[in-house]
């Protein structure tokens, strides 16, 4: 299986809004698969198909401790989430080794099909809560580093455009 190469902030292409997924095939199944070799081989907890270039609805997540729960989402929605809100450090595998406070509803309720094409419901909280909320936000076109202050963001593109010209 291959890999797939992630964009990395600021480009563009992270801020595309995804379309939904309008059927479940060998084809969204070859790219969830594909996706979720790429997240583990990346030492990450979520992927969504728009850090790969691929504008659908399409998240994979695995937050367990022995990293052997996979957990694909399609077309996902947030149903419900709660009042209170908890405090994480994220980070990005579109941003790498960039680490900050983000503060996002402390539980969810997330509505999607999985990598057969059947809807499910499912209840979250913990990491698996903010996982949801930060790959769904990668879907609207947008990145964690947004809920930034503007200083901390200009820091971090400026890091990130010299790594980059760096590795170039």
């Amino acid at each position: 299986m291959e890999q797939l190469t992630i964009i990395q902030y600021p480009d563009p292409r992270l801020y595309t809004v995804a379309k939904p997924v309008a059927a479940v095939d060998e084809r969204v199944r070859a790219l969830v698969a594909a996706m979720f070799e790429t997240m583990y081989a990346s030492n990450g907890v979520g992927l969504a198909a728009t850090q790969v270039d691929v504008h659908e609805r399409i998240i994979v997540m695995d937050t367990s401790e022995e990293r052997n729960q996979p957990l694909a989402l399609i077309n996902p929605e947030i149903v419900r989430h709660s009042a209170e809100d908890k405090e994480w450090e994220e980070g990005c595998l579109s941003v790498p080794g960039i680490y900050d406070k983000v503060t996002r509803p402390a539980t969810v309720r997330v509505r999607a099909l999985d990598a057969q094409g059947q809807p499910f419901e499912m209840d979250a909280d913990g990491l698996t809560a903010v996982c949801i909320q930060h790959e769904m936000d990668h879907l609207l076109g947008k990145v964690f580093v947004d809920y930034l202050s503007p200083l901390k963001r200009n820091r971090i593109k400026t890091k990130m455009l010299k790594r980059q010209r760096q590795a170039a």
